[in-house]
């Protein structure tokens, strides 16, 4: 009993910075993975992925002018994202490019222009500390900051829930009550994505601050049926993909980033295998309708 107890519990007991990179996952937990439910809902889930990348040259910048400063790192970052944002929006009603292209064309060159930034003053640790971050590294801080945003998105997400949701199903009868539709709902969405991204990029890095967004959120598809339901299962997984990825890095030495996106991944292939609507039922409902 003591063993299993020193095995789950006694690493947070025992240290001080495992016990806030916990509460920081809680907290990316509570924030990201709804985030990540309405973007597979509006079929945006790509869109994550580019905004982790495209807040890089103003998390680059931060990081030039003041270093390792969580104000210039967080304003730098959001400041990048909403640009990006807008230039991939622009160039998709320009022209006839397809809006998943044209915010892959430009995270790509974000991603480049920072790594290329943060080279110029930085060291390759430097480099290999802004992409892939460190939980364990949480301070005082970047706590209250991810503890801000998940309450900022929550609140958010309670004061626009319905025609969000209206939005993400049936645009038109959204634009038949309300004029303008969802584009002001839309807007305020995408501010709650690139906000928890620039979080999240506190304590995994821009390459892994999506995974806990989406991963989760892909493996609650397969638990739920409804909108609200999803959002609490996506929490639930990405909260106990954080427990689970940080006792992993503590205990086999690994890297605490990359272990709790593992766990949340393998969490996604187990839904995708063993879920409601995963493969086991599609393969068992073949059967039968061949019988």
């Amino acid at each position: 009993m003591t063993a299993a107890y020193d095995f789950l519990f006694g690493p947070f007991a025992e240290f001080a910075f495992m016990r806030r990179a916990l509460v920081a996952c809680f907290a990316m937990a509570l924030g990201s993975a709804p985030i990540g439910v309405v973007l597979m809902l509006r079929r945006m889930s790509l869109f994550g992925e580019a905004m982790s990348h495209a807040i890089l040259p103003g998390a680059a910048i931060g990081f030039l002018v003041a270093g390792f400063s969580l104000p210039a790192i967080s304003v730098g970052g959001v400041i990048a994202g909403l640009i990006v944002a807008l230039l991939a929006g622009a160039a998709t009603r320009a022209t006839d490019q397809r809006e998943d292209a044209s915010f892959a064309a430009f995270y790509l060159i974000a991603l480049a222009l920072g790594v290329t930034l943060i080279s110029t003053r930085g060291s390759a640790v430097d480099v290999m500390q802004i992409l892939f971050g460190s939980v364990l590294a949480v301070d005082e801080p970047a706590l209250l900051l991810l503890g801000g945003v998940a309450s900022l998105t929550l609140l958010v997400f309670a004061t626009i829930y319905r025609p969000l949701l209206a939005d993400g199903f049936d645009p038109e009868f959204l634009r038949s009550v309300q004029p303008g539709g969802g584009t002001l709902y839309h807007f305020i969405f995408l501010g709650l994505v690139v906000v928890n991204l620039v979080a999240a990029f506190q304590a995994l890095g821009s390459l892994m601050a999506v995974g806990l967004m989406m991963l989760p959120a892909l493996a609650a598809r397969y638990w739920c049926r409804s909108f609200v339901a999803g959002m609490l299962v996506a929490a639930l997984i990405a909260a106990l993909s954080g427990y689970c990825g940080l006792l992993l890095s503590f205990h086999a030495d690994l890297p605490s980033g990359p272990a709790i996106v593992l766990f949340a991944g393998a969490a996604y292939i187990l839904s995708l295998g063993f879920g409601r609507h995963g493969l086991l039922l599609l393969w068992h409902r073949r059967r039968h309708l061949e019988a």
